[in-house]
């Protein structure tokens, strides 16, 4: 057996073992390794019973004196141990018979829990045991004893017994005790040895602190592993060559002339950069990040002018087709005195409507592409695209950027990938080091900021007249509804129970909702219904995070606000004060508050930035929570954070630039021990 080895060849994994493995993310020998202990416990002594004291984790070794089942309240047997020193309870609620049985008296046990105060004095409620007839038989650990993230039906022994043969395995491997040239502290292997196995209590307290030199050792491999990884990736899409799109400066004059409005100094820097990109040979990979309402779809009409000027072709892709339409219907606006009609390609078309439009994409005749996913399908072949671009990349994967990618035939097209979720730039430096940054930081003049008011639940019935005396001057209200549980079904149902009392609450507000168990269809009406104003109220779950633009939409309540994260409330914050309205945003919240809860409420209250406030959310929660499960994707990382590890990150990406010219086989050990196949690396 290696390391390379499937995990379910090992002793005591089997088929039904494997199963659960892979739903941690192991497959082979070598991921478990790589499966790090989130705490430790210490059974390496056992603790008199006379000594144990309230709250704490102990490991006791003592005599069965007796046991029995009561039946107060619930189902309970109750066993006593006695070593010497004083008497123990332990109680147990999930028994069968045979456990019972083997719980004899004159059986000595060996228990590891934590330590309560019952009513019948020091007890321990499930604790981890184990039986034998010898004292001598039960014997403390050796070493600190790791615990690790489980899954559903895989016990911590279990994945303790896989891992350490997975640890005996790795002492032959001559792979881990590599020296890996620019990385200091100890090597792979006994690094992967310290963390699983602490030897005593200054390694553990080192470890918990996260100041352990093997600690340092593993992170620094995994933030360069990823690095490495997405510069792979790079390389590979900018080894085929590009349309030359040189004149790209012209179409933004030619814009500007059509606009009516004067871009920002942000827009025309960032525009220079996207320009500059589009005369090289080589693909643009470029992200472009901007706060709702900064101008990020002037910046992309730009580039998809330069490629329909040069007699090529561009694509838009939004998350949704009501999106789609939206950035349709702007471009078109912006190039019909050019010349120019953006095609639109949705999956409401006709059969013959979209017959003719792929007859048009394919034969060239449609310069300008806007879609949805529907862009991705196989049928939909261009015969030039120079340029893609890709609305709220978080909600597409790179996979599918890739796929866009191979549309260009022998050239690849351009990609400009636009973002709304400001990422600060700590973090960008780790998640999009496949890409070029730009930031536009500047919101067009005339914008008046959105007014934010913290309320308490109990000023409920204030905001629902403030409602009513909105819609009764033709303006337009969100009502966003939040649970803490994440489920679609129960935020469906605390959706449809408030649109329902806020109908007899606003007699005569006619009242929208929208929902994520809604049908695609039914939810694009809702919407489309809101945005021509034939609704005024419109209840939404946070599915209405990335939308549309309604300008007559002045007020947003969000309900149960506390349980959002910073981001989250910013971008829905977002959908409003996006017309000449001055506009509002009521956060309710139920109380009492937390200490994260108030700091992030306060945050909203105080700015509208969206940089500082992915700073704030970013030092609050972390990079996780910051972007989420389908924009995290395969960044998850195992020991590293991008955050709390940002001062090793500019020496890891000099590294990782050197290993790609120098190292190249080194490079490909790493990226294969910490992400594996690099093309499988993709944010989604």
């Amino acid at each position: 057996m290696t390391l390379d080895t499937e995990a379910t060849f090992l002793k005591g994994a089997g088929p039904a073992v494997a199963m659960r493995l892979r739903a941690l993310g192991i497959e082979r020998v070598r991921d478990l390794l790589f499966h790090l202990p989130l705490r430790y416990e210490d059974r390496r002594a056992h603790r008199p019973i006379a000594q144990l004291r309230n709250g704490e984790d102990a490991l006791v070794r003592g005599r069965v004196v007796g046991s029995d089942v009561r039946f107060a309240g619930r189902r309970t047997l109750r066993v006593q141990i006695e070593d010497g020193s004083g008497t123990l309870l332990l109680r147990f609620f999930h028994f069968n018979e045979a456990q019972r049985a083997n719980l004899g008296d004159g059986r000595w046990l060996q228990a590891f829990g934590t330590a309560r105060v019952g009513a019948a004095g020091i007890e321990m409620v499930h604790p981890q045991y184990r039986v034998a007839d010898q004292a001598e038989e039960l014997q403390p650990e050796a070493t600190l004893t790791p615990i690790y993230p489980l899954t559903t039906g895989l016990a911590q022994p279990r994945l303790r017994q896989l891992i350490a043969q997975a640890l005996q395995l790795a002492a032959r491997d001559a792979a881990l005790m590599r020296v890996l040239p620019g990385l200091d502290g100890p090597d792979t292997l006994a690094a992967l040895q310290a963390i699983h196995l602490p030897k005593d209590d200054h390694d553990a307290q080192r470890l918990l602190a996260q100041t352990h030199p093997a600690q340092r050792r593993l992170k620094c491999e995994e933030l360069l592993a990823h690095q490495l990884s997405l510069r792979v990736l790079r390389q590979r899409q900018r080894s085929r060559p590009s349309p030359r799109l040189p004149r790209a400066a012209e179409a933004e004059a030619e814009l500007q002339a059509q606009l009516g409005f004067a871009m920002t100094g942000a827009q025309r820097r960032v525009i220079a950069e996207v320009c500059r990109d589009l005369g090289a040979a080589q693909p643009m990979l470029r992200l472009v990040q901007g706060d709702v309402g900064s101008g990020k779809t002037v910046v992309a009409a730009v580039a998809m002018l330069a490629a329909a000027r040069a007699g090529l072709q561009a694509a838009l892709l939004a998350p949704t087709e009501l999106l789609a339409e939206q950035h349709q219907k702007n471009l078109a606006r912006w190039f019909a005195p050019l010349g120019l009609a953006p095609l639109l390609l949705a999956n409401k078309l006709k059969k013959t409507q979209r017959e003719t439009a792929l007859a048009a994409i394919a034969g060239g005749a449609a310069p300008l592409v806007v879609g949805t996913h529907a862009v991705f399908q196989d049928e939909v072949k261009f015969r030039n695209l120079a340029v893609v671009v890709v609305d709220e990349q978080h909600r597409f994967g790179v996979q599918q950027r890739l796929a866009l990618r191979d549309k260009g035939g022998a050239r690849a097209p351009h990609q400009l990938i636009m973002s709304a979720t400001p990422i600060p730039r700590t973090l960008a430096q780790t998640v999009y080091a496949d890409l070029d940054i730009s930031v536009i930081d500047e919101l067009p003049p005339g914008r008046t900021p959105v007014q934010t008011v913290v309320l308490s639940n109990e000023k409920r019935d204030e905001v629902l007249a403030r409602i009513g005396d909105a819609c009764r001057q033709k303006r337009q209200a969100y009502w966003v509804c939040t649970l803490i549980e994440e489920s679609d079904e129960l935020d469906a149902e605390a959706a449809e129970a408030t649109a329902t009392r806020l109908r007899a609450e606003l007699p005569g507000v006619r009242v929208g909702l929208v929902h994520g168990r809604m049908k695609g269809e039914a939810k694009e009406e809702q919407m489309r219904a809101f945005k021509d104003g034939l609704t005024q109220l419109l209840v939404a779950t946070t599915v209405i995070e990335v939308g549309v633009d309604v300008p007559n939409a002045s007020i947003m309540v969000i309900e149960n606000a506390e349980r959002l994260g910073l981001s989250q409330l910013h971008q829905l914050r977002g959908r409003v004060g996006r017309g000449s309205e001055k506009s509002q945003c009521v956060l309710l919240y139920q109380g009492p508050l937390g200490e994260a809860a108030r700091a992030r409420l306060e945050t909203m209250r105080a700015t509208t930035d969206g940089f500082a406030i992915a700073q704030r959310d970013l030092e609050l929660r972390g990079p996780g929570e910051l972007l989420g499960r389908r924009q995290t994707g395969e960044i998850g990382m195992k020991l590293a954070d991008p955050l709390r590890d940002a001062p090793l990150i500019p020496q890891l990406q000099q590294l990782a630039e050197r290993w790609l010219a120098e190292e190249p086989e080194v490079a490909k050990l790493l990226i294969a021990r910490w992400v594996g196949d690099a093309d499988r690396y993709a944010r989604v």
